[in-house]
């Protein structure tokens, strides 16, 4: 599909001095365009973390500590993404390291119990026989889940970071920066940033009563932030200053060789070298394996695999979450080629040429586990709001649905719920991502309501797909000692996006790696004296490679390729176009 690509361009009130003395020119401008103001957000020191002024923190951590110091039996229930799991492994972890000897978790199986803390879940979680259940990275919309916790006599404390619905559920605790009422300015903290200020500020409540002694040292949090770094870049929530500064300090941590020997050994089999480690190798390498758990087993081995102390053994677990990985990579190429067909009939079938501007996609026989990437597969490839759905038993199918810029997507559910009470029976999520269960019967209904509202909210031009450029680089300027400083300048993530320059060059040479993956070397210089790898990554293979494309217009990102201990300059194309 033909992109558009925009420069961006900096704030008409941009002041002139330089954010910092030291500052490279083109960094300045580059952290100017990403709404970087003062030198001290580009500093990432833990002291510049936001004070936790959260809603529910003051009612939550004494229920936390009477716990601790009572050492009763407290269960996390977690949810099944890799969010979910770094968040479940960080507060039992945090609970051990401070003393409590009774601490488990429980992620419900996406396929028997669905997602959250719902009253199926309860019952088994009562078996197991808590007296206080904390949730992470859910709970915000489990309105009768909790109300079956208390019934049981079982205390609630929920630690969330989805945005609520009009009612909160009733329980003993709320913590979650986007609930009414909260004052904490980073609303993009992931549910594993949440639950690391709640450990804190157990942590300083404990301290406080005289609970840490000779023999029951008090934990260095900062041990935790390996976890909170891999759990907010994987959950791809926005990286404003605060997350930014979690994210780097975890990723020193894990460069330092000192992380948990379970994110080590997924780093390993991933291939990655911790020495060279940035934001996105946890965001592509680490989070998918972690994630594949959630999707076709039991998150379990996820946070297993985070929580072990024995690294042969978490080797071992990362070894079984990367066959997991394959599996579901296997599975979502079936399924992708189904999607494809399926689009191919729904446009022939179409009265006009084009597709419905909400694209709504399902089959019986889909792995529900994996509908979420499918949903991100098909969005990345049309440009337009997506949902995937997939058989969930007794009737009932569940979708998973993915936004382009311009639609929130809850916020669209919500109003296709008002229009049309009947049709979802529930929905939640963000902005860019939602799920959702309907009755199978009336998926028809649904796909036409959806369709309908996505036209409310749309215009035409916002189905055309933009890239973002941060311009042109002079040829002087494609260059190791460039390409460097960029790698190290993040973390970079979203809406904090890695520098993306664009240019023409002329094509020296092409060929294909694989199935889907294009090198070429392409000339930066007009006189053809200075060449430059490049690599485009799935590209169409009916397209590339171009016999007759002398000249090609790129989107690219500038990189530092690293082969048997050799370093070179590398451009990762995200778009190519022959001239």
């Amino acid at each position: 599909m033909q992109k558009t690509i925009l420069r961006r361009t900096p704030p008409a009130t941009a002041p002139q001095e330089p954010l910092a003395t030291d500052l490279p020119p083109l960094l300045d401008r580059l952290y100017r365009l990403r709404g970087v103001t003062r030198a001290d957000e580009l500093q990432h020191s833990l002291k510049l973390l936001q004070k936790p002024n959260f809603k529910g923190l003051d009612a939550a951590v004494p229920i936390l500590a009477d716990a601790v110091e009572a050492q009763a039996n407290i269960l996390i229930l977690g949810d099944f993404d890799a969010d979910g799991a770094t968040s479940c492994a960080l507060a039992v972890l945090a609970l051990q390291s401070m003393g409590l000897a009774s601490v488990d978790f429980l992620v419900p199986n996406r396929f028997e119990f669905g997602y959250g803390l719902t009253p199926e879940i309860v019952e088994v979680a009562a078996a197991m026989g808590p007296d206080l259940i904390v949730t992470v990275d859910n709970g915000i919309s489990s309105i009768e889940g909790v109300r079956a916790a208390r019934e049981k006599g079982i205390a609630v404390v929920v630690t969330d970071h989805h945005l609520p619905a009009e009612y909160l559920p009733e329980a003993d605790a709320i913590v979650n920066p986007n609930q009414p009422g909260c004052e904490f300015p980073s609303k993009n903290l992931a549910g594993v940033g949440v639950i690391f200020y709640v450990m804190n500020a157990l942590r300083a409540e404990l301290r406080q009563r005289g609970w840490f002694t000779e023999g029951r040292k008090e934990p260095k949090m900062a041990e935790f932030l390996d976890l909170v770094a891999l759990g907010t870049v994987a959950d791809v929530v926005p990286l404003d200053h605060n997350n930014r500064i979690l994210v780097s300090q975890g990723l020193q941590r894990i460069r330092a060789g000192v992380a948990r020997p379970g994110i080590m050994a997924l780093l390993d089999v991933a291939g990655r070298a911790m020495h060279r480690l940035v934001a996105s190798d946890l965001g592509f390498a680490i989070g998918p394996r972690l994630n594949a758990a959630g999707r076709l087993d039991d998150m379990s081995l996820g946070i297993q695999c985070l929580m072990c102390e024995s690294e042969p053994l978490a080797r071992e677990m990362a070894l079984s979450l990367d066959e997991l990985n394959r599996d579901r990579k296997a599975i979502e190429s079936g399924m992708q080629r189904e999607a494809m067909t399926m689009l191919g009939k729904l446009q022939l079938n179409e009265a006009q040429e084009e597709l419905p501007w909400g694209l709504c996609l399902y089959d019986g026989g889909w792995h529900q586990g994996v509908i979420g990437i499918l949903a991100s597969r098909i969005k990345d490839r049309f440009h337009r709001p997506v949902i995937v759905f997939a058989d969930a038993g007794e009737g009932e199918i569940k979708g998973s649905a993915r936004s382009i810029p311009g639609l929130h997507i809850r916020d669209t559910l919500d109003a296709v719920a008002a229009r049309h009470p009947d049709l979802l029976n529930k929905f939640g999520g963000h902005a860019m991502a939602a799920g959702m269960t309907l009755s199978g019967d009336r998926f028809a209904d649904f796909q036409k309501a959806f369709d309908e509202e996505v036209r409310r909210q749309l215009k035409p031009e916002d189905l055309q797909p933009l890239l973002i450029s941060d311009g042109a680089l002079e040829p002087r300027e494609v260059n190791m000692d460039l390409a460097t400083l960029l790698r190290n300048a993040g973390p970079w993530g979203q809406h904090f996006p890695e520098p993306l320059f664009d240019g023409e060059f002329r094509l020296v040479q092409q060929r294909l790696v694989g199935e889907k993956h294009l090198k070429m070397t392409l000339a930066v210089d007009e006189a053809g004296q200075q060449l430059v790898d490049a690599i485009a990554f799935n590209i169409d293979p009916e397209l590339w490679p171009n016999p007759s494309a002398d000249r090609v217009h790129l989107a690219y990102r500038l990189d530092v390729n690293e082969f048997r201990g050799r370093q070179t300059v590398q451009l990762i194309v995200e778009y190519l176009e022959a001239v």
